[in-house]
């Protein structure tokens, strides 16, 4: 009886997959490589499948870096049909794998953001800040820093977190920041300094955040935007800019050249580029890319002050990356 029962359940369980495959077989599956946080990507694929529900659409993560590796190893044969969420740097430097896009997806962009190639649409605008934890520095009987001098003085030895640039594309945007402030010589000389007071060079943009939040740091070079959330979630953080300005950048959508023939990622893409981009704005990430976008979220800085990111290319971040030793 044991036998036989074990054979019944085992056919059950095989004919469910077998139906399952069968139902899915006729739907084309559309593959997203995505850079965004995992609550972005949770919306990103549910909007999609309320929109699409005739295809299987896969948003799956894949950090800016690893999503560029990808392509430069596998160029247009790459798992992924459309791109999410590239650094603005790498969009420029593998463009040559996307699929050069209709005049139609630029209406609502900034003129300054539209690319000469056409071959990506930037989805978001992201900025950085000193973000700080006064609790901490009240408790160990410190001041609030107001300058990048200020993060050199030894009492702040440990207290701060800063992403690497080598892997996190907030981290390069403040070392970008510093050199086109301060140049090239300066900017590594003070970086020199400032590690001597840093806890960690974290391998993710969201790591100094997390630090502050859980207290073992007192002041974050970090992104806005998780600073906001992690306010709005009941952290007493606080948010502030140095006279620098705040260092940002952008990130892109694109589609791998050969997949725009493929069924519905073309419908995809555009749905993405006109609904889910102000979506995105309006929910997560208000700073502007579209010329009427006027999205506010609560404790958000307002007229953010942004600093020098000219000269932005992937052969000056190469020249930098090669040069940061920490």
């Amino acid at each position: 009886m044991k036998k036989g029962l074990k054979l019944i359940l085992s056919l059950i369980v095989a004919f469910s997959i077998v139906g399952c495959s069968s139902n899915d077989k006729g739907k084309p599956t559309i593959v997203l490589y995505s850079s965004a946080e995992d609550f972005r990507n949770e919306h990103y694929q549910k909007r999609l499948n309320e929109q699409f529900p005739d295809y299987n659409i896969s948003v799956q993560y894949v950090s800016t870096g690893n999503t560029a590796a990808k392509i430069k190893s596998s160029g247009k044969s790459i798992e992924a049909d459309i791109i999410i969420e590239l650094e603005h740097t790498y969009s420029q430097q593998l463009e040559e794998n996307f699929h050069t896009l209709d005049d139609s997806l630029y209406t609502e962009v900034m003129d300054e953001f539209i690319p000469q190639s056409k071959k990506y649409v930037p989805t978001i605008r992201y900025s950085g800040a000193i973000i700080i934890n006064e609790e901490v520095l009240k408790a160990k009987g410190l001041d609030v820093p107001t300058s990048y001098q200020d993060l050199l003085d030894p009492k702040y030895k440990g207290l701060i977190s800063m992403p690497n640039p080598k892997a996190s594309g907030t981290g390069y945007m403040f070392l970008k920041n510093l050199v086109n402030v301060m140049g090239e010589e300066e900017a590594f000389a003070y970086f020199d300094q400032l590690s001597n007071n840093i806890l960690q060079y974290t391998s993710s943009g969201s790591g100094p955040v997390n630090a502050l939040v859980q207290k073992e740091a007192a002041i974050g070079l970090g992104m806005t935007f998780q600073a906001v959330e992690e306010i709005n979630k009941g952290a007493d953080l606080t948010i502030t800019t140095f006279s620098e300005g705040a260092p940002w950048t952008t990130n892109d959508t694109a589609i791998i050249e050969g997949r725009q023939d493929k069924e519905g990622v073309k419908e995809v893409f555009e749905f993405f580029v006109k609904t889910l981009i102000r979506e995105n704005a309006e929910l997560y990430m208000p700073e502007p890319v579209l010329k009427d976008q006027t999205s506010s979220i609560e404790n958000y800085p307002t007229n953010i002050q942004y600093g020098d990111m000219s000269t932005n290319t992937v052969e000056v971040r190469e020249n930098l990356l090669a040069k940061w030793k920490y």
